[in-house]
């Protein structure tokens, strides 16, 4: 089974467009759109397992430049 993630980002003034196209192409990132509200990008993400998507959060994605925040809420199938 797969599991999968929404990232909500905040980002520097100006950036949510361009860290959206870095993010989305990372491999395991399944969608990224830059969005209005209290964050400037959400992205989809997926892996196969917990330690996986932990790897993809903090190595890759919170790697790109203009980042500043990030929450990442599992996905849970009730």
């Amino acid at each position: 089974m797969v599991v999968q993630a929404y990232i909500l980002i905040q980002t520097e003034v100006g950036k949510a467009a361009s860290v959206a196209r870095s993010i989305a192409g990372i491999a395991g990132v399944t969608q990224a759109e830059d969005v209005t509200g209290p964050y400037d990008v959400i992205a989809q993400v997926e892996a196969n397992t917990v330690d996986e998507l932990g790897k993809l959060v903090v190595a890759k994605v919170q790697e790109v430049e203009g980042i500043t925040r990030t929450l990442t809420c599992t996905i849970v199938k009730i």
